[in-house]
């Protein structure tokens, strides 16, 4: 068994998975406002196992800002804690949402992709990692080959 990457995923590419949730080890939606040469995005991730906050770990959704005008970080919290609630702490250009709802289903992350396109006017691509799976899995699951990123080393999978 292995730990795989995907990238360049779009909302259509996850609605054709049926994928194995437990396997699903984290997910990234970056969400780019245009022109992209501003370098003015988000992004909304979720890491099965916590997300490190200081010394502790927080369980739930994560978001992080980059050349965002101050003013619009908190319509991005309320549009994540309207859905997902969680209680929010913000640690430099991270704002976490701790014990917010946890979405691993393809359905979910891609509708909630798809949200934010609409609600914020972004163009989105999606990242996942799974683990303890391999290569013949992830072609029946419906992962395309092509946005493939082997992740070298030991799978570091907990029973």
């Amino acid at each position: 068994m292995a730990r795989f990457r995907y990238w360049k995923l779009n909302s259509d590419d996850l609605e054709k998975m049926n994928y194995e949730e437990e396997n699903l080890v984290n997910w990234e939606i970056k969400c780019t406002f245009q022109p992209d040469d501003d370098a003015k995005f988000f992004g909304v991730f979720l890491y099965r196992y916590g997300t490190p906050h200081d010394y502790e770990t927080k369980k739930g959704i994560v978001f992080y800002h980059n050349n965002i005008d101050r003013n619009e970080i908190p319509n991005v919290t309320k549009f994540l804690k309207k859905r997902y609630g969680g209680n929010e702490i913000e640690k430099s250009e991270r704002i976490f949402l701790d014990g917010s709802t946890e979405l691993y289903s393809p359905t979910d992350i891609a509708k909630l992709s798809k949200e934010i396109e609409t609600e914020f006017g972004t163009n989105n691509i999606i990242s996942m990692e799974l683990d303890n799976t391999t290569q013949e899995q992830l072609e029946q699951w419906g992962f395309p080959t092509a946005k493939l990123l082997p992740i070298p080393g030991k799978s570091t999978w907990k029973e």
